[in-house]
């Protein structure tokens, strides 16, 4: 094993730490290691020194901090001040709110350990042990035990976890993660590996020259990082109603309290648990712990079919997408060719298929070509001479025989000096032709002799994943358009795009031929050939830019700039390790036939999320309106807290839990805010009115004992109709839910009435009228509104002009805040 001499590559200075460019120069520290490899002790005194291949990722959040996070929230710590509150005026009934509070924190805690675990096991799988040679033997381990300046053997088939220098052996390297080059390249003593790549044939010792964060891969995805990640807008539009939220809750308590005990002199005791009350009605606090468990358990769910969830939120932004982006190698096809037909020239098909076998018996079966030919041909047994492997720039290889005869396989257009018409028309069907040729003489270095006649021609075309045409079918009836890019010639993407039965397969560009500005004009069409990975990110931005949402599914590091910028970024496992790292989501069976069921996960969750978060929000919304109408209004706040703690529970905790584990398909659109807040608005709005005219009879003699029991029984009933209108249309499970909670809400009336405060045996025939007329006319006006805003939801054009224009502005600045 000799030092390597980098060729002319010793020329070049050393290779910058920061450079993005492919490394031509041995770096200044390097030393090479003894062909024994470093020793245990060396290896542990390295890695102790921090020149381990160990990357600077966000680490997961530990045990403690995941129950510090749960249980230390904003509201949490309100709710037990709150709750002191109570205690020092005696009113312990009032405090079973903080029953909600601490099994909101348990479920949110144990969700989250829960998919701590699964997460962490899915992440062992995908590590791919490595063989580095330590004390003078081959070993095995994990690529993150590896150190600089490790010897370690590469075979064909393995990943390259980081930069590395051929010392001994040769192989031919696929670096299509890296370049977007298909073709493998000849490496040997003294080359480059790059992290990222795949041996395709050989077998190399090779010593690691940059690990971790200073290879090639792992700064290419530190410039990734500098791209600002899409945010979230489920999280956005939370962050900003809890923003809004925290604003108004302790100055509007105070003038409630300031209010109620010093102009209407009520005293503390009944002062304070009117003014909590009226705080805790205005807290959501199931809904930021729904989401987050809606998500985690959507993080499981999909755990179990094989897809790693890296940031929670791109289960959200991957319901959203409109628009998915595909490459062709290894998502629609796999990776693999067949050969379909053999087409014999100056000789027969037998002669063909014996120089095919002689050919093959020079070579390992390492790349897709080769191994569509040895599936068709078993390869001979003869031993050549001579080799010369093939390479992007040759676009062919040789071998050489001790008879004389030299065998050339490779592309037409580079094996012969006339190229027949039958190639032109075999490439525009898709086929991938390879040309081979016989010479006579020997191999010297990369010399090859002149082709003495044409033996015939071999037709290749990709395999198909199965069921690939099934899953492109399935995003257009869920109305999500698909784009194909393609560093390969857009008549044989074309091609394959036709055999899935794509629609406007014919609708293809050849971006070798556009400039950057003709590229992003021509974002419409589906077929996008000879790409070069810079002008995918290109491309990528220009679909944003029309306003769609776009996923991206990638396998390789030249990929990672364009995943970054999509708005959901999905890996292929069994790509570049990096890229599986910059990405939202990986799919670790490498299977994008599995692409539907996480879609129609996202869904499920962020539709639930949806549906359940406006059952949170009428309590939110008609808790602040009476608020700050009852400061202007010589009335009593008309519900006690734990009354609000069983509307709560019955009309919005419990059957939300259940809502939100419902199926749904429908993709996620418009804005999450805005939605919930129409869907919550007519429930709040008829709260409010029957709430202000319950507690109004109190100004005709009625006490304020049973005004404040109508006002209660009003706005459960109510919540309970809003419940039933929001798990239209029914299904059994949600029959189940409403008659549930309709009967639990029933019993605590009749049973436990005095619990609750509520003074229903006290309550007159006239009392109980007038209750039914309120409750009826609240119930009439929440389907009137309900209707208005499902029909604003929808198309708010019905609206009166000068209505949408104000709508329209404010909510623009809600955008800019």
């Amino acid at each position: 094993m000799g030092t390597p001499q980098c060729a002319d590559r010793n020329a070049a200075a050393a290779v910058p730490t920061r450079s993005l460019s492919l490394p031509n120069a041995l770096p200044a520290d390097y030393q090479p290691t003894p062909e024994g490899g470093l020793s245990s002790e060396a290896a542990a005194a390295l890695a102790a020194a921090g020149k381990a291949n160990q990357h600077s990722a966000e680490p997961g959040k530990t045990v403690s901090q995941i129950v510090r996070t749960n249980l230390f929230t904003p509201f949490n710590l309100l709710n037990f001040a709150l709750a002191f509150c109570l205690a020092l005026v005696g009113s312990w009934r009032n405090m079973l709110f903080l029953g909600v509070v601490f099994s909101n924190t348990l479920i949110g805690t144990l969700q989250a350990l829960r998919a701590r675990r699964m997460l962490n096991k899915l992440r062992l799988l995908q590590e791919k042990p490595c063989h580095p040679i330590r004390d003078g033997t081959e070993r095995s381990c994990p690529p993150s035990e590896l150190v600089l300046g490790d010897l370690v053997v590469f075979r064909a088939g393995d990943q390259i976890p980081a930069d590395a220098i051929v010392r001994s052996g040769s192989c031919a390297a696929d670096e299509s993660l890296l370049t977007g080059e298909s073709d493998p390249i000849s490496r040997g003593e003294g080359d480059w590996l790059m992290s990222g790549s795949f041996l395709t044939e050989g077998r190399v010792v090779a010593q690691l020259a940059a690990v971790g964060d200073d290879c090639y891969a792992a700064r290419l995805m530190g410039e990734a990082r500098q791209i600002r990640s899409p945010r979230s807008e489920l999280m956005s539009d939370l962050n900003r109603l809890v923003s809004w939220i925290s604003r108004l809750l302790v100055p509007l308590g105070l003038l409630l309290f300031c209010k109620s005990h010093f102009l209407l002199h009520t005293p503390v005791g009944q002062a304070v648990p009117e003014t909590v009350a009226a705080m805790i009605g205005m807290i959501p606090e199931g809904l930021i712990l729904l989401s987050s468990v809606a998500l985690l358990a959507g993080v499981v769910k999909l755990g179990r079919r094989k897809t790693l969830v890296q940031e929670l939120f791109g289960i959200e932004t991957l319901s959203r997408a409109d628009v998915l982006c595909l490459d062709k190698t290894g998502t629609l096809t796999t990776g693999e060719m067949t050969l379909e037909r053999m087409v014999p020239v100056d000789v027969d098909e037998a002669a063909l298929r014996a120089a095919a076998a002689r050919f093959l018996s020079a070579f390992e079966a390492g790349t897709g070509t080769l191994k569509a030919l040895a599936a068709a041909v078993e390869p001979g047994k003869e031993a050549p001479t001579a080799t010369l492997p093939f390479s992007s720039a040759r676009k062919k290889s040789a071998a050489a025989f001790c008879d004389g005869t030299v065998l050339i396989l490779g592309a037409p257009s580079f094996v012969l000096e006339q190229v027949p018409e039958l190639v032109g028309e075999a490439s525009s069907q898709g086929f991938r032709v390879l040309a081979l040729a016989e010479a006579a003489g020997t191999l010297e270095g990369e010399s090859i002799p002149p082709v003495k006649r044409l033996l015939g021609f071999f037709l290749l075309r990709d395999t198909l994943r199965p069921a690939a045409a099934d899953t492109l079918a399935w995003f257009r009836a869920e109305g999500v358009s698909v784009r194909i890019m393609s560093g390969d010639d857009p008549r044989t993407v074309a091609a394959v795009a036709r055999r899935l039965g794509l629609p406007d397969a014919d609708k293809t560009v050849d971006c070798g031929k556009l400039s950057d500005e003709e590229l992003a004009a021509a974002r419409d069409q589906v077929i996008f050939g000879r790409l070069t990975p810079d002008r995918k990110r290109l491309l990528v931005q220009a679909l944003k830019a029309d306003g769609h949402s776009v996923a991206m599914t990638g396998d390789g590091v030249n990929d990672i700039p364009a995943l970054k910028t999509a708005d959901c970024s999905i890996a292929i496992a069994g790509g570049a390790e990096a890229t599986e790292h910059a990405s939202q989501l990986v799919l670790l069976n490498g299977d994008f036939n599995s692409l539907p069921a996480v879609v129609a996960e996202g869904r499920r969750v962020i539709g639930n999320i949806t549906r359940t978060a406006a059952l949170f929000l009428v309590k939110t919304l008609y808790s602040a309106v009476l608020s700050v109408l009852l400061l202007f209004l010589p009335l009593h706040y008309p519900f006690q807290p734990i009354q609000l703690t069983l509307i709560s529970a019955l009309s919005v905790g419990c059957p939300s839990f259940f809502l939100a584990l419902e199926p749904t398909h429908e993709r996620a659109k418009g804005r999450f805010l805005r939605r919930v807040v129409l869907r919550a608005a007519p429930g709040a709005l008829a709260v409010s009115c029957c709430a202000i005219a319950c507690i109004l009879t109190n100004r005709s003699g009625t006490p304020y004992e049973l005004s404040s029991t109508m006002a209660a029984l009003s706005a459960g009933i109510i919540g309970l109709v809003n419940l039933i209108l929001t798990c239209r249309p029914f299904t059994p499970l949600r029959v189940g839910v409403c008659s549930v909670m309709c009967a639990a809400f029933a019993a605590a009336v009749v049973f436990l009435p005095q619990v609750f405060f509520l003074y229903t045996r006290e309550l007159t025939a006239q009392s109980w009228v007038t209750l039914a007329i309120i409750t009826a006319c609240g119930v009439a006006l929440l389907l009137a509104a309900t209707r208005i805003a499902k029909r604003w939801d929808e198309s708010p054009s019905f609206l009166p002009s000068f209505a949408r224009k104000a709508l329209r502005g404010k909510t623009n600045s809600v955008e800019k805040e």
